[in-house]
């Protein structure tokens, strides 16, 4: 055995090893330097399109280069949002207007001159977007197709397609099919008349790789103190330990180029908390956006060509609303809403990447229910109560999830989230529950959560809260209330029935079939053969409804809900797939609900541990290794859910 392991070990470590040689085989970029009349005769012919990418088209590349493994008949914009699907959940809606918005500006539309601001509730994964943006770049500059190159030394890392004269542009066009967009910055320029004596061919060229953390092409602006900050943090200033040596304060020599607009030059600025920034800033960035250049002074325009994106807090732009002067400066932003999910399922997903990065959480074991559950009672805190009748709150969750509903069409959570377009700017945050959680694990030193236990920490988490009122309080154990009594009950008996009976897949496929067989029948008003004796009899009606009250379909929507089971089992049939319990939802449901109640009094007594014999004890130790090898929980958990369900049918 401990041989294996050790194979298994080893098999394991070369895999990463390999993994990691086929990654850097990857992303082994080829460095380049020369003049740049090399550069034009060896770098630039082969794609010159590729050479003179703005910002926003160089982003673009990246994001489709990102999605170049996905699905061969997706679309540009699907595929480009394949670089944001491990990370971000729940949020597609944003994500496919921020992939549109640099869909839009690399063709040339206008919206490549707004500011893009991302606006949402804390922890709703704007910044996330950002550092997947900022390590996209990164990556995507090391590849042969993501080569950029600038001119040597140059603090703005500016394209030297910028070194061809204006005269000389009209020509480059005519050979090369393409524009050159950019300006020569101060700096480049003096140091061509300088060191080259106007000889722009002569000057060195470098292909330069996107960094943050080397500042280059990628820069990132966090305000601090408004009262105190600086506007040099972004444009620079005078080197006085320079003009000491040069004597010159207009030489750009003696100019710090280390503001945060010149670090993300060619490439993108993350403005962290834009709106918290004095106003000469902002006008600063806008104009910046939409001209392309900034002004400072001693020196005339500088063309910077970078994207923009910042991002902001829904209390600190209602503030800035306010403000009329703010009317002009808002027109020059494209904004985009970035809610919390919406559905539980993808809720849960945000909280399964967090925990399994957390060190708290790596030796403890969670019930297959707790994440699911602690992201129901999240989505509750974000809903809109509407006013359909017949639709509660509980009912537009599983919408929302994609479940299928009794009486409401799936395209209708489409319509609901658009008349609720403030839905998910407000309620817990994911951070919220994994603090509840950690707490819970850290408080009580335990290698193992269940779904009751999560619940009382966030209740606790809730009423220990002192920036919530008492009413808030209220609500959210309400909804505490809520996902335990119509989400947990549910699953974990439904998880108790089928490890007490083993051929309960098996049975319910027969009973399925049955289903249909009888549906069919009553619905060409026929008689049913009976198999074993041979007699005919009308359809069973009295079976189909059992099986369709249990999930609350009326006697006046039977007739409807039948014929979308039987159209269903038709497209199955024509592409010669078996219609199973999978195939339908809301039948499946039905039908386990049937079995369950058909075998309520065995649960009851297996589950009974009020002096159980030796038999009952043994089917009961069978029913928790079970849950334990099939279902994810373990022994803990698995003692405490039989316990909870027999708690639950002694209340019935």
């Amino acid at each position: 055995m401990r041989s294996l392991s050790g194979d298994s070990d080893s098999a394991s470590h070369s895999a990463f090893i390999e993994s990691l040689s086929s990654f850097s085989r990857l992303h082994r970029a080829q460095r380049w330097e020369g003049t740049f009349g090399e550069f034009l005769a060896t770098i630039l012919p082969p794609n010159p399109a590729a050479m003179a990418r703005t910002s926003h088209q160089y982003i673009w590349d990246m994001l489709r280069w990102h999605g170049r493994a996905a699905q061969p008949d997706m679309g540009d914009s699907m595929r480009a949002r394949e670089l944001f699907k491990r990370e971000l959940f729940g949020i597609d809606e944003p994500l496919s207007r921020v992939v549109d918005y640099f869909k839009g500006a690399a063709a040339g539309s206008d919206v490549g001159r707004r500011l893009l601001l991302l606006l949402g509730p804390p922890s709703g994964g704007k910044s996330t977007l950002a550092i997947l943006l900022k390590r996209g770049l990164e990556e995507y500059s090391r590849t042969d197709e993501g080569a950029i190159y600038a001119v040597k030394s140059s603090p703005m890392r500016e394209n030297p397609l910028n070194l061809i004269p204006a005269s000389l542009r009209a020509e480059f066009r005519e050979r090369y099919g393409v524009d050159i967009q950019g300006e020569l910055s101060p700096w480049a320029r003096e140091c061509v008349e300088r060191e080259f004596d106007g000889d722009f061919v002569r000057v060195p060229v470098e292909r330069v790789f996107l960094s943050e953390a080397s500042r280059t092409g990628i820069g990132t602006y966090a305000p601090h103190d408004p009262t105190t900050a600086d506007i040099a943090d972004l444009v620079g200033s005078v080197d006085l330990a320079k003009v000491a040596q040069i004597g010159d304060e207009g030489d750009p020599r003696a100019w710090s180029w280390s503001g945060a607009v010149y670090a993300a030059s060619r490439g993108m600025l993350e403005m962290i908390e834009i709106l918290k920034v004095k106003r000469e800033f902002l006008y600063l960035l806008l104009t910046m956006t939409q001209e392309k250049n900034v002004k400072v002074s001693r020196f005339p325009l500088i063309h910077l060509d970078e994207t923009i994106l910042a991002h902001t807090n829904l209390a600190e732009f209602h503030k800035f609303l306010q403000e009329k002067e703010n009317e002009a400066l808002l027109d020059r932003m494209v904004i985009i809403k970035v809610p919390y999910a919406l559905s539980y399922r993808d809720e849960a997903r945000i909280y399964q990447k967090l925990v399994s990065g957390a060190p708290a959480f790596r030796n403890v074991h969670l019930d297959p229910h707790v994440l699911n559950l602690a992201a129901v009672f999240a989505i509750l805190t974000r809903l809109t109560k509407t006013e359909r009748e017949g639709l509660d709150m509980t009912k537009k969750l599983r919408l929302y999830a994609g479940e299928a509903v009794e009486g409401v069409p799936e395209s209708e959570a489409t319509r609901l989230h658009a008349e609720s377009g403030d839905e998910g700017l407000n309620g817990v945050s994911p951070r919220f529950v994994i603090n509840a959680l950690s707490n819970a694990i850290t408080r009580g030193n335990t290698h193992s959560l269940t779904s009751m236990e999560l619940l009382l920490a966030i209740k606790d988490a809730i009423e220990s809260d002192a920036r919530m009122e008492s009413k808030h309080k209220k609500a959210w154990v309400d909804h505490l209330v809520t996902a335990r009594k119509e989400f947990y009950n549910r699953w974990v008996k439904e998880d108790v029935h089928r490890a007490m009976f083993a051929s309960f897949e098996e049975e319910a496929q027969q009973l399925l079939e049955k289903y249909l067989d009888e549906v069919e029948a009553s619905l060409d008003h026929r008689q049913v053969t009976d198999p074993i004796t041979g007699e005919t009899r009308p359809a069973d009606e009295r079976f189909l409804r059992s099986v369709e009250e249990k999930i609350k379909v009326s006697d006046s929507g039977k007739m409807s809900f039948r014929q979308e089971v039987v159209r269903k089992a038709m497209v199955a049939f024509k592409v010669g797939e078996k219609f199973k319990l999978g195939s339908h939802a809301r039948m499946r449901e039905a039908i386990e609900q049937y079995l369950f109640e058909e075998r309520r009094d065995v649960l009851r007594l297996v589950t009974s541990t009020a002096r159980p014999d030796d038999d009952a004890r043994q089917k009961i130790s069978v029913v928790q290794q079970r849950l334990v090898s099939e279902y994810g929980y373990d022994e803990h958990s698995a003692k405490e859910a039989l316990s909870y369900v027999t708690t639950l049918l002694a209340q019935e």
